[in-house]
């Protein structure tokens, strides 16, 4: 059978649907996760959930024909954010789960994550399950399925996690029409806080603006209904609700790093113990600094949901975050990202401190930092042109290269990787100011232009 290998990334499985993302294809990866549980000895049923894209429905019949062809029972979970899959394994009697996404990509994408036990499958993993296509020895049998709605239980379970808040709270939160559109409303109304939703009609085609918080204009509208409503903070989630979006009570963009601050310093005072706490190598180093201060190790690790998680356990870190809006909780919770579970866990720590999401970090010192810059760059390009990178600037500078080369410059830092999911460079710069990251930045993509990298 032949199957777009370039669909098989390091954290997922991810195309265009109706070109190198097919029924067909679905159906397969069906049939080699089915080979896979058979390969590792392991039986029972697996959770299946999807994300609220139009393509989603097709994509999981072919899935679920794929996997009870082999003898798999299926536990359908619905159209539901990634997170309440990753929370549905320790819930519902499976042995793994596959959740259906296309995440924050465009509306013609689609994907797979996929769990065994309560562990990401990522990497050689992920590659394998191509090798078993490939191979075409798949399991025989008849496998069963059963419908489970998981979204009160989900609900109950984070409420009593998070508790009763010790004061009201007005937030404003945007679902951009995302899968967390299906459980957000729901979430906050329990929880008792003075919420206005915006975009909470559950769509796939994102017909108001696309949801990846960590683009800086798909925040336009909760940072307008923020200062229209006087809310204390705006919280946003992508489209499949495990990465988060923060907006502080002024419409000031909260980005990933200074989230896991709040996080961190949080458990830090909690617990009273060094603890370490993992982010990844695009965040700045005010993030570091603060937890250092706070009386944890910081511990920088690669980008990527996956990575992060399986980092995570091996450190027993409470808390870990990435740039990008991923936030995994370990202390209180089940140690995956969740983007609903991470926006009743800051209203818990605002409403406990008394204090407003910007009062929180007004002691953090503001570096000039840039967004995360995206640059086109061919995946059979990409993962060389960061070798080179290392190799030229580790001749002048330190680099830090468990994530591409994160340049070191004394008073700031460049950072040049590859993307794991698209064909993008990634880039990123910090400094003590204005001019001299301007000079970092142009360096760096002076260096990256003589390459033939149009930054």
């Amino acid at each position: 059978m032949t199957i777009a290998a370039g669909i098989f990334r390091q954290y997922d499985i991810r195309g265009i649907v109706d070109d190198d993302l097919t029924t067909e294809a679905a159906r397969a990866i069906g049939q080699a996760y089915a080979a896979l549980l058979t390969e590792r000895s392991v039986r029972g049923a697996v959770a299946v959930g999807r994300d609220n894209r139009p393509s989603g429905n097709a994509l999981r019949d072919a899935l679920v024909d794929g996997l009870t062809s082999c003898g798999v029972d299926v536990v359908d979970i619905g159209t539901v954010p990634t997170p309440l899959l990753y929370w549905a394994l320790h819930h519902v009697g499976v042995v793994g789960g596959i959740q259906i996404t296309g995440s924050h990509n465009p509306p013609e994408y689609n994907g797979f994550k996929l769990c065994l036990g309560t562990s990401s499958l990522h990497g050689h993993d992920i590659t394998h399950l191509h090798d078993l296509i490939q191979r075409g020895q798949f399991p025989q049998g008849q496998g069963s399925v059963r419908m489970q709605s998981v979204v009160d239980d989900y609900v109950a379970d984070v409420v009593q996690r998070i508790g009763p808040l010790k004061r009201p709270l007005k937030v404003v939160y945007d679902c951009g029409n995302g899968a967390g559109a299906l459980v957000a409303p729901q979430l906050f109304a329990a929880l008792g806080v003075q919420a206005r939703g915006l975009f909470t009609e559950s769509d796939g085609t994102f017909p108001n603006h696309h949801p990846d918080p960590t683009v800086p204009e798909n925040l336009d509208d909760i940072i307008a209904a923020v200062q229209e409503d006087g809310a204390e903070m705006g919280v946003a989630f992508d489209g499949d609700a495990d990465r988060i979006g923060l907006v502080d009570d002024t419409g000031e963009i909260i980005w990933g790093d200074r989230v896991l601050i709040l996080y961190a310093r949080d458990v830090l005072a909690r617990s009273g113990k060094n603890e370490n706490i993992i982010f990844d190598v695009k965040c700045s180093q005010a993030l570091p600094d603060a937890v250092t201060k706070a009386g944890g190790t910081p511990l920088m690790w690669k980008t990527g949901h996956s990575l992060i998680k399986d980092k995570m356990k091996e450190m027993h870190a409470p808390v870990a975050g990435e740039m990008s809006g991923h936030m995994f909780f370990e202390e209180g919770f089940y140690g995956h990202d969740d983007a609903l579970y991470g926006a009743a866990r800051l209203m818990r720590i605002a409403a406990d401190s008394g204090m407003t999401v910007r009062q929180l970090l007004a002691d953090v010192p503001s570096f000039v930092t840039t967004p995360e810059i995206r640059v086109d760059c061919a995946d059979d390009m990409k993962f060389d042109l960061v070798q080179r990178a290392i190799a030229h600037f580790r001749e002048t500078h330190d680099v830090i290269d468990v994530d591409g080369a994160r340049v070191l410059f004394g008073d700031g830092w460049g950072l040049i990787r590859a993307s794991n999911t698209q064909p993008i460079l990634v880039t990123r710069f910090e400094a003590l100011t204005t001019a001299r990251l301007a000079e970092i930045r142009g360096e760096m993509e002076g260096w990256l232009r003589a390459q033939g990298v149009h930054a």
